[in-house]
């Protein structure tokens, strides 16, 4: 059996940013490896529905670290291994070929799966995911000769996906359960905003619908009756924390690996970061938190690099995410699920404006879109202090600057 100080089980985001923060901060080689079930090294995942899916970027690209630098620096990284079980008081792995690895330190950084469709005749070729390179290469090789396409959803992975394919000369047809797009975060006027921009770049939106069947791999019949014609379907229908592993292993899982604020399981050896870590979060009262975002796993990685390195505190960060839709960028900071107030700056029926959430006075959520820097480095600040604000003053003042300012006189 071969023995690791330090093993990272899955070859995600959470797996380079770590390797990589350990190298830079003075991490010796031969302590560290990875194990990962992928055939490719860790890569960013922004790209796979974006820039990679657009044709602009190639599979070394989107690398977080080149191969010539996990072999520099003494890291081995085993791809296409499927581990089938973790032994915790044992420190070891156990993967699907027999072979078993030894370990001191333990990061649980296996992600997430996609949730598939259940509708008959959803088995097709031509129903595709996009959670994997490999899945950004099928439907990006798609997209070279097609036509017609329709997209699952209406958050934001499926509404870049939207994008770009509708940029590509493509007929994008967006298949929305809810009344409006990304109900569960935008505001209504977000979504107006956001569903009048796709409209006018030629994506139907059909809203209030679902999928009842797939009929010849080439047409999606609808609960409302209708049916949308397609040479590929991508189903954007949300993902599941792979904890398996986890559950087996005596672990506690609840909707992700459960971690204190170290972002340690039950077991201080062993830790998990990224898609499948459950994590308290400080900043919202403690609040168990799960985030599927890049941000998340970059920042967790970096995290418990530092832990590996012998320097341990909780984990303490806003929630942050950014997306691009054609030529657009915004960005998100927190949590607004318990605001009680909502603020909107700038001109919604441009595509510069800003929206702030506040919940006792105090700021929990920001969106910007083309807005001024201060308004973009204010966000994350003024969430983590947790200063009083005026709703009024926020916004009527010129700047943020000023409306949190006038708090403090």
């Amino acid at each position: 059996m071969i023995r690791y100080k330090q093993l990272i089980l899955g070859g995600g985001m959470v797996a380079g940013y770590c390797a990589k923060h350990c190298v830079e901060n003075g991490g010796k080689p031969g302590e560290l490896a990875i194990v990962s079930a992928d055939h490719a090294l860790p890569y960013e995942r922004p790209p796979l529905s974006k820039s990679f899916l657009a044709g602009k970027d190639s599979e070394e690209a989107v690398l977080i670290n080149g191969a010539d630098f996990y072999a520099g620096n003494g890291i081995e990284v085993k791809l296409n291994t499927r581990v089938d079980s973790i032994d915790v008081s044992g420190r070891r792995l156990r993967t699907s070929s027999g072979e078993e690895y030894g370990f001191d330190k333990l990061i649980i950084a296996t992600g997430a799966d996609v949730r598939t469709l259940e509708a008959p005749g959803a088995g097709s070729a031509n129903v595709l995911y996009l959670r994997s390179l490999a899945d950004s290469r099928r439907i990006r090789d798609a997209s070279a000769t097609a036509g017609k396409a329709a997209v699952i959803g209406g958050g934001f992975i499926a509404m870049e996906v939207a994008s770009v394919l509708s940029s590509r000369g493509i007929e994008t047809t967006m298949l929305v359960r809810d009344d409006r797009i990304w109900s569960a975060f935008f505001t209504p006027q977000m979504s107006a905003f956001f569903e009048r921009y796709y409209l006018e770049r030629g994506v139907r939106i059909l809203k209030q619908t679902e999928i009842a069947s797939i009929e010849n791999g080439s047409r999606a019949r609808l609960s409302s009756g209708q049916a949308v014609d397609f040479e590929f379907l991508v189903a954007g229908v949300g993902v599941r924390p792979v904890t398996r592993l986890a559950e087996e292993a005596g672990l506690p899982v609840d909707n992700g690996i459960l971690v204190d604020e170290y972002l340690q399981t039950r077991d201080a050896n062993v830790s998990a970061a990224g898609d499948v870590a459950n994590y308290p979060d400080s900043l919202y009262g403690n609040k168990r938190r799960r985030v599927e975002h890049w941000d998340n796993a970059v920042s967790q990685g970096q995290h418990l690099a530092n832990a590996l390195l012998g320097r341990r505190e909780p984990f303490v960060h806003v929630p942050y995410f950014f997306s691009d839709v054609f030529d657009l960028s915004y960005e998100f900071w927190g949590d607004a699920s318990q605001a009680d107030r909502i603020v909107h700056r700038g001109d919604l029926q441009t595509s510069s404006f800003s929206v702030w959430w506040l919940a006792d006075r105090r700021l929990v959520a920001v969106f910007a879109m083309n807005r001024p820097d201060e308004e973009r480095e204010l966000a994350p600040e003024l969430i983590r202090s947790k200063q009083l604000l005026s709703a009024e003053r926020l916004r009527e003042a010129g700047s943020v600057r000023d409306a949190a300012a006038s708090q403090d006189r």
